[in-house]
């Protein structure tokens, strides 16, 4: 009895501590957020870079796009732009690439970010995939 009070405690602390799953069609209106400043069109950089296939995709290295110091420190600290570095970044991009010139202060809800991140997925090919319909 002892062991299955245990086990059931363990199963609820990883249900409470498990990421929140997305939702990409919420995640394309908290997109809506990152809009003023980045397009989704492949060759459309605006204020910032485009943000097309970012999962995966090299850290400040799109072609003719001049990063700040800050995202060429991140490019070399990290290299490419996991899912999981991008929700932290996300999240708190001052705190994670300090000193960039980025003024979005960070969208500080999980819940939010996690239909962002399933939207980023949906909507473009993530570059590390091995299948072109990921």
């Amino acid at each position: 009895m002892k062991v299955f009070a245990i086990g059931a405690l363990l199963l609820s602390a990883v249900a409470l501590t498990a990421p929140p799953k997305g939702d990409a069609e919420r995640g394309r209106v908290a997109f809506q957020k990152c809009y003023a400043c980045h397009d989704m069109a492949p060759d459309n950089d605006v204020a910032g870079p485009s943000l097309h296939a970012i999962l995966g995709r090299p850290i400040a290295a799109r072609p003719g796009y001049d990063y700040s110091p800050a995202l060429r420190r991140l490019a070399k600290r990290e290299g490419r732009w996991s899912e999981a570095l991008l929700d932290r970044f996300v999240a708190d991009p001052e705190t994670v690439a300090p000193g960039t010139a980025m003024t979005f202060t960070g969208m500080r809800d999980p819940q939010e970010r996690a239909d962002l991140m399933a939207w980023l997925r949906q909507s473009a090919p993530r570059l590390d995939s091995t299948r072109p319909d990921e």
